[in-house]
């Protein structure tokens, strides 16, 4: 097998220290986890209520009752005790461990004898077990927990949970495979968990699941159709719904509901690297083009269809209907990240950021009790969440949800952030992000300390804090697509080592010594973008971007009729340092605008609008539904 070109290095060799990263760091350790456990263990007031935790006592014997919540409610625990895993190396989380190491043991009592633990079918339907992997999500399920294992085995070297994993693992592996049962998972992700665990175990069983599961996948596209299926809110006819309509080697578009088809991606892309599958690479590289270059918000958001939170058709992106559902956002970081290792292209980490600080941070309030499932463009008080077809857009970040896979997704990401900044591969040291703090390269024995500001400056320097070997290596960084201009310098001169331009990085090779630096410079002027004219909704308009943050307006600032706001094309745009209590230390935009008035109350009239000048003030996209509910818009109209 062929090694991905660089791969992802261990989160416990990352320490992260700036002053953004290191806010949602410690927001996620303090607060988002402890808030997901009393949430998970049905302890808040006014809460959407959870039931996972009392599912599983239940399902160890320590409580009677029956099961509570969505088929898949297990996966909400899975992702808690992953997050939980990822922050273990950091200080003040010994509580949040002692509750992981509770939570782990009711998996222990709950899992029966033979491998199989999913408290759904073992409390409601024990007599249907793996028979609707179309809707029951057995395979997800399992896929959440061996991930959640293979992380707490990372950084805490512990197996119980890698050995309760791995069991539930053999049970799956006995009945699914060639001259075995047939199956595929109705939601994927079980492929890229079981890549993860083979990665750790060496067990190349797992690594052949995998295979079969991904290569299965569409060679019969009645396949769930012949699947007797015991409810029925999912038609099995819906073949492109599961990404089942063709094999995966042959689809160029992406189909079909937005999260499994991003977990199926990553799962893609991760075999193809570590097979050197050139006809599978071609696969993925064409559902990528498809997905960035036609389905996707400029926030980073995919899936616009709020009908099975799906994709749709090229270019359909409404913003005031838009889903963009915040677990999709996250698949997608993680398929960018996958992508990596297939080709080193600024292009994957370029949507990777885009992904991460429009797309995956505004899913989550500041406050880290509140989250957005759906991750809208637009939105308007009293149409939004309320008139038919808009049901799906809330105005306001709700404290949980019925279907709360995001929340705890958003947390296990962002916790393992570091794993998404770095990567090294022989004699090679990748930045694909931006983050402030110490990267420990365990090939090559160099220390990198990272100083930076980033996302409101363009500043970033990288210092040598330690050297193992004397030799000659690499430091390649990224150079973001978004900039246009960018200044190297090496111990505080022009660059003149021996150094490699190529597909937005810049490798420096060197033999680095201890204090050693190199200083990036990034020019983050303020820019207008502009939509394709194929998307309907942003024809004439402009949408703000300043290095890679989108910006919007919020009633807040600019009041309510964002509608008849108009940016002159000639307009100066001004950046703002602004200091708030909701919304911390941040960037602003403010321009000279236009707003358009009425001169009639009629509905309709021959007297057009006049325009009278008015400033117009934008906020980072991450940032907005922070302050009191209002007006929400990207896409601002031109004139």
């Amino acid at each position: 097998m062929k090694n991905y070109i660089e791969t992802e290095p261990q989160l416990k060799a990352i320490e992260v220290k700036d002053k953004f990263w290191s806010f949602y760091q410690e927001l996620i350790r303090d607060v988002v986890l402890p808030y997901q456990e009393q949430i998970l263990k049905d302890e808040i007031p006014g809460a959407e209520k959870s039931g996972a935790i009392r599912n599983l006592r239940i399902a160890a014997g320590q409580e009677a009752g029956e099961f509570y919540g969505q088929v898949f409610q297990d996966s909400d625990v899975s992702k808690w005790l992953e997050a939980v895993s990822y922050v273990s190396n950091m200080e003040g989380t010994g509580r949040l461990e002692e509750s992981a190491r509770q939570v782990i043991h009711l998996m222990e009592l709950a899992q029966e004898d033979d491998g199989y633990l999913n408290t759904y079918f073992q409390l409601k339907e024990p007599e249907h077990k793996w028979q609707n992997l179309l809707e029951c999500h057995e395979l997800y399920c399992a896929g959440h927990l061996i991930e959640a294992a293979v992380a707490d085995y990372e950084m805490s070297g512990r197996s119980t949970f890698l050995n309760l994993a791995m069991r539930l693992a053999d049970l799956i592996d006995s009945r699914f495979g060639p001259g075995k049962v047939r199956g595929i998972p109705g939601h994927e992700e079980i492929e890229l968990a079981l890549l993860r665990l083979w990665r750790v175990t060496k067990e190349q069983r797992y690594f052949d699941l995998a295979g079969y599961f991904l290569e299965e996948r569409g060679t019969d596209p009645n396949y769930f159709a012949q699947e007797k299926s015991r409810k029925a809110w999912m038609d099995p006819a819906e073949r492109n719904y599961t990404q089942n309509h063709r094999p995966i080697r042959e689809q160029d578009t992406a189909e079909g509901h937005a999260v499994r088809a991003m977990y199926l991606y990553t799962a893609m892309a991760d075999l193809a690297a570590w097979t050197a599958d050139e006809e599978l690479k071609a696969a993925c590289v064409r559902l990528w083009k498809n997905v960035t270059e036609k389905r996707m918000y400029i926030t980073g958001g995919v899936g616009s269809g709020a009908k099975g939170e799906t994709f749709t058709v090229d270019y359909d992106l409404p913003n005031d209907r838009a889903y963009a559902e915040t677990c999709a956002a996250v698949g997608l970081v993680f398929w960018a990240r996958k992508m990596l290792g297939l080709d080193l292209s600024g292009k994957y980490a370029d949507v990777m950021e885009r992904a991460l600080y429009n797309g995956v941070l505004g899913g989550m309030g500041r406050d880290g009790r509140h989250f957005f499932y759906v991750n809208p463009l637009e939105v308007v008080p009293g149409i939004s969440g309320e008139v038919p077809g808009y049901e799906h857009v809330r105005p306001v970040r709700p404290k949980w949800y019925a279907c709360a896979c995001c929340p705890p997704n958003i947390a296990r990401l962002l916790a393992s952030l570091g794993k998404y900044a770095w990567g090294e591969s022989r004699g090679c040291v990748y930045s694909h992000l931006y983050l402030g703090g110490v990267f420990h390269s365990l090939q090559n024995g160099i220390s990198w300390k990272t100083v930076t500001d980033y996302p409101w400056e363009g500043r970033i320097q990288y210092e040598v804090c330690d050297h193992e070997k004397r030799e000659k290596s690499a430091l390649t960084v990224r150079i973001p697509g978004w900039c246009s201009s960018y200044s190297l310098l090496v111990n505080g001169r022009e660059c003149t080592e021996e150094y490699e331009v190529k597909d937005g990085y810049v490798s420096i090779i060197r033999e680095w010594t201890k204090g050693d630096t190199v200083s990036l410079h990034l020019c983050m002027e303020v820019k207008r973008i502009y939509a394709n004219l194929c998307v309907r909704e942003d024809a004439g308009c402009t949408a703000l971007m300043r290095g890679p943050l989108v910006y919007c307006l919020e009633e807040a600032d600019n009041g309510t009729g964002q509608n008849a706001l108009l940016l002159p094309a000639g307009s100066e745009i001004i950046e703002r340092q602004k200091s708030d209590e909701l919304l911390g230390d941040y960037i602003g935009l403010e321009a000279a605008g236009l707003r358009l008035k009425g001169d009639s109350e009629a509905l309709y009239s021959e007297t057009p609008p006049r325009a009278g000048g008015t400033m117009i003030y934008a906020v980072p996209y991450f940032l907005w539904g922070n302050r009191t509910a209002g007006e929400m818009r990207v896409w601002i109209r031109e004139t």
